[in-house]
């Protein structure tokens, strides 16, 4: 297949999954097409499949915003009339959907049609598309696709109960490549963060709010006097210098490192010995899907999709938002070493369930019944002439 993927190019999660389902699909013998405004950050190495297109937009002095959405949307139509391509699959509703849509008029008043899927990815259903300016463009888009998915059960009964949604979403868990996140031996570099063999506790966001990262300091604060640790925070945004301060507060700076954007995650994840996801809202988890198949447990929140990914009692636990003490409590028990071995083997027992080899023939799978499903349309339509 000749398959067009538009994403947002960041460290976010929709972002990553877009990339790396692009990537394997590739490798798996597609021609994969990716078209958004730069190159996806994690669209890091060679392939003779992979294509990149770059959004240009028009700085025409009488738009005060940059019209995006229309570029896109032209750059769609250019990609798939010149490469060809079978489907297009966009990821996060707005403004990827909508684009679609347009794209897909625009082609097919020149005799060509294209399906198109959408993947739901989390905030663009439970933040941006419940904005009241935005709700009836969310809903509509996700009508007029073709193919809806979404990375978790919980995120697909809030789409749902959100929107009056017609369509069918089909739910496609997020997947890892368990080839690139394993266990490797880094223990040289736990020694430096860690000298007098103390336990690693890890949190990996963009650091917002919804991230809940001062409850991890705070039971942080809590653990290491019942256990010896250290803390790492991998990522950066608009709260870092709010944990920074709090972290100053409670005394914890010999403690804890901020670490800032990490390309090869892997490489701390590989030794730690907890993560921790307290999330106010997570539509799937990834991070911590990751962090399992580096054989760590996860103390999360019970909210969103995590609850489908980390098992309660077995790969970790899972706590109210906002529950301090119940995380602090569960994660004494898990580092405990009689406890740590049996939670490590099973987080990577879990992940393997979510490995790329599984749940990207689900995609394929995907795509070509709603390519089929589009073909008969046309042929419909075409005998109704």
């Amino acid at each position: 297949m000749k398959i067009g993927i538009v994403c947002y190019p960041t460290f976010g999660g929709s972002g990553v999954v877009a990339t790396e389902l692009g990537k394997a699909l590739a490798q798996r013998g597609h021609e994969v097409h990716f078209i958004t405004y730069s190159q996806p950050i994690r669209l890091d190495f060679f392939n003779e499949n992979i294509f990149y297109h770059e959004v240009n937009i028009s700085s025409y002095p009488l738009f005060q915003y940059p019209p995006y959405e229309s570029a896109l949307a032209g750059k769609m139509v250019d990609v798939v009339k010149h490469a060809k391509l079978d489907i297009l699959h966009v990821h996060y509703a707005i403004p990827h959907a909508t684009s679609a849509f347009l794209a897909k008029q625009i082609l097919r008043s020149e005799g060509l049609d294209i399906p198109v899927v959408t993947t739901l990815h989390g905030t663009d259903i439970s933040v941006v598309g419940k904005d009241p300016s935005l709700r009836p463009v969310v809903t509509f888009s996700i009508n007029a696709s073709d193919g809806v998915t979404a990375v978790s059960g919980d995120l697909r009964q809030e789409t749902y109960d959100a929107f009056d949604v017609k369509n069918d979403i089909e739910v496609i868990y997020n997947f890892v490549d368990l080839k690139r996140f394993y266990k490797q031996e880094k223990e040289h570099f736990k020694r430096f963060i860690c000298p007098n063999e103390e336990k690693l506790l890890v949190h990996a966001s963009n650091f917002r709010k919804v991230k809940r990262i001062d409850d991890i300091i705070r039971a942080f604060a809590k653990i290491k006097l019942e256990i010896p640790s250290k803390l790492l925070l991998v990522g950066d945004g608009q709260e870092r210098q709010n944990m920074e301060e709090l972290c100053r507060n409670l005394n914890l700076c010999d403690d804890i490192r901020f670490i800032g954007k990490l390309e090869a995650i892997e490489e701390v994840l590989s030794v730690a010995d907890l993560f921790f996801m307290p999330s106010e809202k997570e539509s799937f988890g990834l991070a911590a899907l990751e962090a399992m198949a580096c054989e760590v447990p996860v103390i999360s929140s019970n909210t969103g999709g995590l609850a489908e990914l980390n098992i309660h009692g077995e790969t970790g636990f899972l706590s109210n938002v906002g529950d301090v003490d119940d995380m602090v409590k569960n994660a004494i028990f898990i580092l405990q070493e009689e406890n740590l071995k049996t939670f490590k083997a099973n987080a990577l027992k879990r992940a393997k369930e979510f490995d790329l080899n599984l749940i990207v023939p689900k995609y394929e799978a995907y795509y070509a019944s709603v390519i089929s499903k589009s073909q008969e349309v046309n042929e419909a339509l075409s005998l109704s002439k």
